[in-house]
């Protein structure tokens, strides 16, 4: 179960369920649940099991078949486990007819991730923006799971079944939302007086999918001390440093990390987050190359700039943790000089792919930090020219 803070108690042994259908193939809903497992650990629970059905589409009431459904009811209560966690997002009325049908919590990938943010935040933005997507994520469910609500003790819906009782809930929530709001844009104007302070500098800002090493690069490049580790959205507070190499300065800016699947409602209320993105002069794209979905990764990243309005950024993409991408692709057995032909080919490809702003290194290990540092010091000297081209030095 959660606790009455929502967060998920480390006890926790969760059962993890997707759905193959039309929109997703077998090999996407394992990975994908892969992923949810990560993300289950990281909000503090044990993935025990994990259930898959192939459907032509997700069932309108419980998602997946009733046969489905019994088959996990029956191993929860034989292993104990105490939480179910569908990968895809659910209606209130799903979860309110699954927890009626297994008999424990409920939960979907959107309000996982929306567990982790709350545990994360730390800012007085960044909890306002957590509990503003949350309140949104709730308001369509509120009288689906009206009934799950009310079993978990105290908070919304915990007054008791009714229409009327419902009807004023989603009264309070909206006003909530409003109020949320209305403190959020108070925080953006702040934010937006603080960007405007940073005067003529250069704007530098890292992306990427969550967990790639933005934040271990970040501490590298700007020589600060950016809190990083092995999980999942580590980072939610944009870091902002001035950093100067062969004395021209500029801003380096860690971002939140993407994720497929991210809730409408985090994007929408992290908008004052993503402004450092938007407002960048330059990108620096972090990849994890030696993730076996690395690619499609990017892909979800490049989605989400262009949804946001920073596609068409300048950006350098940075292959991280080429040491990891080696141990996993090269045989012992193999000679340098194959290694050598193989890490060229893999350059070479990307090079063309990214207009010839691609560079591999590895932060853990500090491979090809110089060369990186020099092609984002290159881009930045090239951006103060085309800004101030009167300026034959500009500093």
């Amino acid at each position: 179960m959660l606790d009455k803070n929502n967060k998920i108690k480390q006890e926790e042994k969760a059962i993890l369920v997707g759905l193959v259908y039309k929109q997703q193939t077998e090999t996407m809903t394992r990975e994908y649940l892969d992923e949810l497992a990560f993300l289950a650990e990281t909000a503090g629970a044990t993935a025990i099991k994990t259930f898959m059905q192939k459907l032509p589409k997700p069932d309108s009431k419980t998602f997946v078949g009733k046969g489905k459904l019994e088959e996990i009811k029956e191993f929860a209560h034989a292993k104990g486990a105490t939480l179910v966690i569908f990968d895809d997002e659910l209606t209130g009325s799903q979860i309110g007819n699954i927890t009626d049908a297994i008999g424990i919590k409920t939960i979907d990938r959107s309000d996982l991730i929306l567990d982790i943010f709350a545990s994360r935040a730390k800012t007085a933005q960044a909890k306002v923006q957590v509990e503003l997507a949350q309140y949104q994520y709730l308001l369509p469910r509120l009288k689906g799971m009206w009934k799950h609500l009310e079993r978990q003790g105290g908070g919304i819906g915990s007054r008791g079944p009714g229409e009327t009782e419902i009807e004023t809930d989603r009264r309070l929530v909206k006003d909530k939302i409003a109020l949320l709001r209305k403190k959020l844009q108070e925080i953006d104007k702040q934010a937006q007086t603080q960007r405007k302070e940073r005067g003529v500098y250069i704007r530098v800002a890292l992306v990427g999918y969550t967990n790639v090493g933005k934040s271990t690069l970040m501490n590298i490049l700007s020589k600060s001390e950016v809190f990083a580790e092995n999980k999942l959205f580590a980072t939610l507070d944009t870091t902002t440093r001035k950093v100067v190499y062969e004395q021209t300065p500029f801003l380096l800016s860690d971002t939140v990390g993407f994720i497929r699947k991210l809730p409408h409602h985090l994007v929408e209320s992290f908008k004052s987050t993503l402004d450092e993105v938007r407002e960048a002069d330059c990108l620096l794209h972090v990849v994890d190359i030696s993730h076996p979905g690395y690619e499609d990764q990017m892909g979800v990243v490049n989605k989400t700039l262009q949804e946001i309005g920073a596609f068409d950024k300048p950006m350098i993409t940075i292959f991280n943790k080429m040491d990891l991408y080696e141990a996993n692709v090269f045989d012992p057995w193999l000679e340098d000089e194959v290694k050598q032909d193989m890490l060229h080919q893999l350059e070479e490809r990307w090079q063309e792919l990214t207009n010839n702003s691609a560079i591999f290194v590895s932060a853990i290990q500090k491979r090809n930090i110089d060369g990186l540092r020099n092609t984002v010091l290159t881009r930045v000297k090239q951006l103060y020219e085309e800004r101030y081209p009167y300026l034959t030095n500009f500093y």
